[in-house]
């Protein structure tokens, strides 16, 4: 088969590689022969084995928090130190975040975490992810004129959940008064901040098409431009909406001054949006889902959210012997990919709101039906794979978000997810608030009789999801962000720790592969052998290769504490400008 679908920058990067060797061979020669053969001596002895991982580990008895931000991370770790809890950091770090990265997230978004207790031995989940306006139906809608869901319009949005989430977590296991957790986050937009340089390169690309809406440019275009790699960024708004919410709860964006501006953009907007829809909003505590995997237990949100499609995925790969076949081979490659597809068009079909609609969650991640469907993988790439038992074939998008896991000295361990949907959300900011308000409704379907078909009241389907995995007295919390992508990234994430041994650093770094809702094409990122890419292209993948750490593939964090050591671990995603930062012991 031809090999046309595989990126020039494999042919471009093998090229640089074979001039390197040439180059180094060259100098090689000419230092043996200054040297008397000093280089031949040197390569005569054994090397040290390199490592899987870009860098380490964060290793530590006291807490860590991993963001995506290494300034985020440090408030974590700063609250922690103050005597917070896991929940503490994980707040602290989101509202951080949600500062520096506002094109990713905010308190305009929803939120989901998976919270271990570990004096409880139990996982929480929470839900928090927002509703649609009462009155916004697909009949409304049409009686507008509207048909056709906009990601940049009113009728995107929905209620945001985020900060009755943090409300939610705080009053069940903060130890902290929420206004401490917000105080660090509070200061950096007051005070400023330098903005990084994955920030800056995508402050440019999802910023400036909204340069020509005044409430937007006004907040996040300073001076009608994005900020520069260092440039100092204050958003004084956000600062002010922080400190309510600080001192009133969750009240503050529900029912107070920051609810009457969100009905105002809505109202400017011809929207449905109402004081009511978003006084009446709750988020709700659910079960957490999931499956074992070669003895480890792992852990996903239920619906609305996507997280049933990585524990189907891992049904279907613990039924092939992917250690003995290891992790840059095409064999295995080819299995993930397969598993992948399958898992989402059933995930695809299926999934939207469980309180409106009846999912079958616990047949959709049984062992039983991995079996039945891996019936159906060959050696070749199954371009148009079907839900289970269904015709039609679903395709939506939604991309951007922070991860972020948190764990303290007691081993408390969060997971944590929240998103503004798409980068900059619907670019809609309500007045002197600081913050875009998501658009994660442009997912709902505007054709009724889905699942995910747009009504009053409804969640959409969700793509953000935390995750975590359990056995043998350790737990990690784990979660790789960027639209669907996540549940894909969350199943070769447990691959790499439970069949390939590796750590969690090496586990987030390794290089792995984004592919789409449909047909055969795949991203793949430039860190597997050539033979690889042959091979896969020749069962009917349509390969692209992408640069190795590529934003394509997702940005993630991960933390772990094991028992048996007392010690807690931390990583952090070298496709990010993040850090896993230790708390520091008292002194």
């Amino acid at each position: 088969m031809s090999l046309r679908n595989i990126s020039l920058g494999l042919v471009i990067g093998l090229t640089v590689c074979s001039l390197a060797n040439a180059q180094f061979n060259a100098a090689s020669d000419s230092a043996s022969k200054t040297s008397g053969g000093f280089v031949q001596d040197v390569r005569s002895h054994p090397r040290e084995p390199s490592r899987d991982n870009a860098f380490s580990m964060t290793i530590n008895t006291y807490g860590i928090a991993a963001t995506l931000q290494t300034l985020a991370s440090q408030v974590g770790a700063s609250i922690l130190a103050k005597g917070g809890n896991a929940v503490d950091a994980a707040i602290a770090s989101n509202a951080a975040v949600g500062v520096i990265e506002p094109m990713m997230n905010g308190i305009g978004g929803d939120l989901f975490a998976i919270v271990w207790e570990p004096k409880a031995k139990k996982f929480y989940a929470l839900n928090a992810s927002g509703w649609s306006p009462q009155a916004e139906t697909i009949e409304a809608m049409k009686a507008k004129g509207v048909t056709k869901m906009s990601a940049r319009s009113i009728y995107s949005v929905t209620v945001p959940g985020a900060v009755a989430g943090w409300e939610a977590l705080h009053k069940r296991f903060g130890k902290l008064p929420l206004s401490v957790d917000l105080a660090p986050a509070i200061a950096l937009a007051r005070e400023g901040f330098p903005v990084t340089e994955t920030d800056s390169a995508n402050w440019k690309q999802y910023g400036l098409p909204y340069k020509d809406r005044a409430d937007f440019a006004s907040v996040f275009l300073p001076n009608g431009s994005y900020p520069a790699v260092g440039q100092i960024f204050k958003n004084p708004d956000i600062a002010n909406s922080l400190h309510l919410i600080g001192e009133k709860g969750a009240d503050a964006l529900y029912r107070g001054p920051i609810a009457d501006a969100i009905v105002k953009v809505s109202d400017e907007n011809n929207g449905f949006m109402t004081k009511a829809d978003l006084a009446d909003y709750k988020p709700e505590w659910v079960e957490p889902v999931s499956t074992t995997y070669h003895g480890w237990r792992v852990y996903e949100t239920p619906p609305n959210t996507q997280g049933i499609a990585a524990l189907s995925m891992l049904n279907v790969m613990e039924l092939y012997p992917l250690r003995e076949w290891g992790h840059d081979s095409a064999r295995t490659l080819h299995i993930e990919l397969e598993a992948k597809a399958l898992a989402y068009s059933d995930m695809l079909h299926y999934v939207g709101d469980p309180r409106v609609e009846d999912i079958p969650t616990k047949k959709l991640i049984s062992k039983e039906l991995a079996k039945q469907r891996a019936q159906g993988i060959t050696d070749k790439a199954n371009c148009n794979v079907l839900p289970s038992d269904r015709k039609e074939q679903l395709d939506k998008l939604q991309t951007d978000t922070t991860y972020l896991a948190t764990v303290d000295r007691d081993g408390m361990v969060v997971s944590l997810i929240q998103s503004n949907a798409g980068n900059f959300g619907s670019g809609l900011v309500p007045e002197h608030a600081g913050f875009v308000l998501q658009n994660r409704g442009s997912g709902f379907y505007m054709q009724p009789g889905q699942p995910n078909s747009l009504a009053g009241h409804k969640r959409p389907l969700h793509t953000i999801i935390p995750a975590m995995m359990q056995k043998d007295g350790k737990t990690i919390a784990f979660g790789i962000m960027s639209g669907f992508n996540q549940a894909q990234a969350h199943a070769q994430f447990v691959a790499n720790v439970v069949d390939f041994d590796m750590n969690i650093q090496a586990a987030m770094d390794a290089a792995r592969f984004n592919k789409g809702n449909s047909g055969c094409g795949v991203n793949i990122e430039d860190g597997y052998p050539k033979e690889v890419f042959e091979q896969l292209a020749a069962q009917g993948h349509q390969i692209d290769v992408v640069p190795r750490y590529s934003q394509v593939m997702g940005r993630g964090n991960a933390t772990m504490h094991d028992d048996a050591l007392g010690v807690n671990f931390g990583a952090s995603d070298p496709r990010a400008d993040g850090q896993a930062v230790p708390e520091l012991p008292p002194y």
